[in-house]
């Protein structure tokens, strides 16, 4: 069987009513590409499975989860399935159009980009409890990450298999795919996109996601800077907070052989959690560093990623024309 030029992969979870417009819309607008469509099924409690076997045609695949275990887990696997040159990710929704696929697809081949970004241009969601918080998370990321996209929210994506393939999707990390992308070295782009109201179901996101992404947005800083070199964000920290304990308990020392009391002064207890959380940060930092080896080295993962190889020809084209030969005097 030969392989499909994209793969739309698409998670769903309770969206029985949106399953027929999504299948008949996806393949119309792919009508024209070599495609392969996997849906995802994250545990849904409606009808959602019996909708998709109904109206899905030959080159679609069904995964069913037997529970909820969130989107990204749910890409993941969509992800892993995929036997497409390219990969395209979008919600079940129906609020991303899969018409917009084919020019992202041909925009990454034309122009060799490794993934094409969708950015919702007129977002069709609430403005207070949707749009603020979103736009606020993505300057956020956008600054603290220096990969620069607008839209960081927008699922609708279209990738190379080989970078959405190795970018180790966990816990709720779809939000920070562009990251992970990025730690690769993927050429990077962005697109506007339609964006359509939600008509059927129920959104599945609400401010409660904030927190989320916060504390996500924390562990992608670690994976970005410290990932392979975590000595250096724990050791720092924790050279630090030692120093400055050795100098407030030094300074203690000093005052109490000048016969001041220091017992019970606040500035003694400081001292002494900074040299004990200093050496403790220290250990850590020890600790993570042979974690960090023993994740490469038992499974032959290296700490670089190759994009291609390069053969010079046996037969090799003169770059220096000839010359007469610099005549050498041997007179002193």
């Amino acid at each position: 069987m030969t392989k499909p030029l994209i793969s739309v992969v698409i998670t769903v979870y309770n969206e029985e009513d949106n399953i027929k417009p999504l299948l008949e819309a996806t393949y119309s607008a792919l009508s024209e590409v070599d495609y392969e469509v996997i849906l995802i099924e994250d545990g849904s409690t409606d009808r959602t499975v019996a909708e998709v076997k109904k109206y899905a045609n030959e080159r679609t695949k069904l995964i069913i989860f037997n529970r909820n275990f969130g989107q990204t887990t749910a890409l993941a696997a969509g992800i892993d399935m995929a036997s497409g040159e390219y990969i395209a990710t979008m919600d079940g929704d129906l609020q991303n159009d899969p018409t917009d696929i084919p020019a992202m697809l041909q925009k990454a081949i034309d122009e060799e980009w490794d993934v094409v970004a969708g950015r919702r241009a007129d977002r069709k969601d609430g403005f207070v409890l949707r749009k603020i918080p979103s736009k606020i998370a993505n300057w956020v990321i956008r600054n603290t990450t220096k990969v620069y996209l607008k839209d960081y929210g927008c699922t609708l994506r279209v990738y190379k298999a080989e970078i959405a393939q190795n970018m180790g999707l966990y816990g709720e990390l779809h939000r920070f795919i562009p990251v992970l992308a990025k730690q690769q070295g993927a050429k990077m782009t962005e697109v506007d996109v339609k964006h359509h109201p939600r008509i059927h179901g129920e959104s599945k996101y609400g401010l409660s996601r904030t927190f989320k992404v916060m504390a996500d947005l924390i562990l992608m800083l670690f994976f970005q800077k410290y990932f392979q070199r975590p000595i250096h964000l724990f050791g720092g920290l924790g050279l630090m907070a030692f120093v400055l304990g050795v100098i407030i308990n030094f300074y203690l020392l000093i005052v109490k052989i000048m016969g001041e009391d220091i017992w019970g002064r606040p500035i003694m207890i400081v001292g002494f959690i900074l040299v004990l959380g200093g050496i403790q940060l220290i250990t850590t930092g020890i600790i993570a560093e042979i974690i960090v080896r023993t994740y490469f080295e038992s499974q032959n993962k290296k700490t670089y990623s190759v994009k291609s190889i390069f053969v010079g020809s046996a037969t090799k084209p003169d770059l220096i024309q000839e010359s007469d030969p610099i005549k050498v005097s041997s007179e002193k």
